[in-house]
C-alpha cells in the first residue's frame, strides 16, 4: 500500500473542504442507513435489515445523500456539503466502479445550475494547480446534449420526440433491434444511443460539461420553459462522468409526478424496491428553497489529478481484490 498516495489523496478531501468552508458553507453528517429513499428506476440498491427483540423493518445503504440533505435545506440550513461513502448494487467492479464509493454532494440556495457550474470549475481550478495539471483549468468547453448528438450522430434530438422518429434515427445509425428490445421506449433508445455513439466520442483533451439533458429522461430537474430540456448537466473528465448538477425542481405536483412513476419502473424490475420516502415528498409543500445541487465522485476526480487510469488505483480494498483472490 502506497502511503504517499493516501497522504495525497487525504490532502486534496483537505482542500475540497476548506474550499467550501472558504464560501460559507456548513459541512453536514446524514446517515448512510435510511428506511425509505428516492426511488430512481435505474439504480439498485444494498437492502439489510434491523432486528430488534419486537421488531424487524427494512434498510438500504444510500446510493447519495441526497434525500437527507435536501430536508436539511427544507429546515433552513443554507449552503450546505457533504463527503460521504454511497452505495450502488449490480455495479460492474473494474477501472470506473466500485458498488462502494465515495462521493461529495453540495447544495447552493438561490442559485442554478449554470452558478453551479461555474462554483465547480473554480473548485476543480483549485485542485489542478495543487496537481500540477494545467489541462484541466478552466474554462472548460461546454455542450448542450442537442449539440452533442448533432455532433456525434447528426441527429437532431429536439426533432426527435417520438419514440417512432427516434427509432428511424437508430436505424439509421445501423442499430440492431433484437426481439427483447422492440417495444423500448423512448429514454432506452436515448440512452443506447448515447453510450453507443455519444459517451466514447467526447473529447478527452479538457474537461466538458454537458448540458440542457432531455425532459424524457425522468430526475428532479427543473424544466427549461417551452424546451424539451431540463436543467441539468454532467461534467466529463478525460471521457469518464465526474459530476451531475440539476436545477432543483421544487415544484411538489412535479416531485410526487416523479416518485410515482419511478416507483411504478422499479417496481416492475427490480429486486430491491425501497419504501417512498413519505415525509420528502412533503418538504417541498411548505416553501422548499430554490437550489442547485452537485454530486461528484470524488473516487474519479482524484483519477483524473493523479492521472491514475483506475478507480482500483485510488481507493482502499476495492471489493474487486476481495472478488478477485
Amino acid at each position: 500500500m502506497d502511503f504517499s498516495f493516501i497522504r495525497k489523496r487525504s490532502h486534496y478531501i483537505d482542500l475540497i473542504r476548506h474550499f467550501f468552508f472558504e464560501h460559507g458553507y456548513l459541512e453536514v453528517d446524514t446517515p448512510l442507513l435510511t428506511p425509505a429513499l428516492i426511488p430512481e428506476a435505474t439504480i439498485e440498491i444494498f437492502e439489510t435489515t434491523l432486528r430488534g427483540a419486537s421488531c424487524s423493518q427494512p434498510l438500504y445503504l444510500i446510493p447519495s445523500p441526497e434525500v437527507h440533505m435536501k430536508k436539511l435545506l427544507a429546515a433552513g440550513s443554507g449552503d450546505i456539503f457533504q463527503i460521504c461513502k454511497s452505495f450502488r448494487n449490480l455495479e460492474q467492479t473494474g477501472r470506473h466502479h466500485n458498488p462502494e464509493f465515495t462521493m461529495l454532494e453540495w447544495y447552493m440556495v438561490e442559485a442554478d445550475y449554470l452558478r453551479a457550474a461555474d462554483q465547480t470549475e473554480e473548485l476543480v481550478a483549485r485542485l489542478a494547480i495543487e496537481a500540477e495539471r494545467p489541462d484541466l483549468t478552466p474554462p472548460w468547453p461546454r455542450m448542450s446534449i442537442r449539440e452533442a448528438f448533432m455532433e456525434y450522430t447528426g441527429i437532431d434530438l429536439e426533432r426527435c420526440q417520438s419514440v417512432s422518429r427516434l427509432k428511424e434515427e437508430c436505424l439509421r445509425l445501423g442499430m440492431l433491434f433484437p426481439a427483447e428490445k422492440s417495444s423500448e421506449t423512448w429514454e432506452e433508445l436515448y440512452h443506447r444511443i448515447f453510450l453507443t455513439f455519444i459517451e466514447p466520442a467526447l473529447p478527452t483533451d479538457s474537461p466538458l460539461i454537458l448540458h440542457d439533458y432531455p425532459r424524457q429522461v425522468p430526475c428532479l430537474a427543473k424544466d427549461i420553459p417551452g424546451s424539451p430540456w431540463k436543467e441539468r448537466w454532467e461534467l466529463y473528465i478525460e471521457g469518464i462522468e465526474i459530476a451531475n448538477c440539476f436545477s432543483e425542481e421544487t415544484d411538489p405536483g412535479k416531485v410526487e409526478q416523479f416518485f410515482t412513476m419511478e416507483y411504478a419502473k422499479k417496481s416492475a424490475s427490480s429486486a430491491v424496491v425501497p419504501d417512498i420516502d413519505q415525509d420528502f415528498i412533503e418538504i417541498f409543500r411548505s416553501g422548499y428553497p430554490k437550489s442547485s445541487g452537485v454530486a461528484l465522485g470524488i473516487d474519479r476526480l482524484i483519477m483524473a489529478l493523479t492521472g491514475q487510469k483506475s478507480i482500483e488505483g485510488v481507493i482502499f480494498f476495492p471489493l474487486s481484490d476481495t472478488l478477485h483472490s
